[in-house]
């Protein structure tokens, strides 16, 4: 499937990984629907996009809304051939901390907007996706999810993050398996350290003490690195139901 001229929704779009894909797909003559929670941030960075980028108010965790939000994307551009789940939650907090145990409300939230949320926005655009015209190979649209490498070396602090994300990868094979007779493939990136606006409000030297920590390059990601590899996967038709790590070989530590 060709990236250029895609119609794509983006969750999390209106800032970090989420803002870097749908710049990509602007730039590359296509469209695209930035669901985000937070309005102000969301209409600005679709602004800042240009004509071919719009905002629509969305809580990933909210099923009414995200469908709401697919139907009015698909809608607005014609179809949907790709749906990129980037919104999430850090949740970083000990399971028996200093003010005692944590609250499973506090869990649970976590998987509600990383795992659900993402499942929500999968199991939407797929159901948008399945009346496109098939293209190449029959194919009729890309979903890719977000996971972690935390989701395979969590740190002390990251029971919740951890199992929502390892969730986000778990879930790609039993949906590929199904989305295959409908010619819509699936796929997850679990990005290292990126340079996020969640990571540039962080101190200059924490983020040399992480960027330390990254193999090669010895550097934070960049999120537009992790929109060319959204374009690369959406044009290798045989990338299906695998979990890409996007980490410059870091492995990550206890704490």
């Amino acid at each position: 499937m060709k990236f250029k001229n895609i119609k794509a929704v983006v969750t999390g779009g209106a800032s970090g990984l989420g803002h870097a894909v749908a710049a990509k797909v602007v730039a590359a003559g296509g469209q695209a629907a930035l669901l985000d929670i937070n309005a102000d941030q969301g209409e600005a960075a679709a602004e800042s996009l240009g004509g071919n980028a719009f905002f629509l108010a969305t809580d990933v965790s909210d099923e009414e809304n995200v469908n709401a939000s697919i139907a009015a994307a698909r809608e607005r551009m014609g179809e949907i051939r790709l749906a990129v789940s980037c919104a999430g939650i850090l949740g970083a907090a000990r399971v028996l901390g200093r003010d005692g145990p944590m609250q499973g409300q506090f869990f649970s939230k976590v998987i509600e907007v990383n795992l659900i949320g993402s499942f929500l926005l999968a199991k939407a655009a797929a159901d948008a996706m399945q009346h496109n015209d098939p293209g190449d190979d029959g194919e009729r649209g890309l979903i890719v999810n977000t996971a972690s490498v935390a989701a395979f070396e969590g740190q002390i602090g990251q029971a919740a993050y951890s199992a929502s994300k390892a969730g986000v990868a778990g879930m790609a094979l039993p949906l590929a398996r199904e989305f295959a007779r409908i010619g819509v493939r699936v796929m997850t990136i679990a990005p290292g350290i990126f340079l996020t606006p969640m990571m540039e409000g962080m101190p200059e030297n924490v983020q040399q003490s992480l960027a330390a920590q990254v193999p090669f390059p010895s550097r934070l990601g960049k999120p537009a690195e992790f929109a060319d590899l959204v374009a690369c996967i959406c044009e290798s038709p045989m990338l299906n139901a695998e979990t890409i790590r996007l980490d410059g070989a870091i492995r990550m530590q206890p704490k």
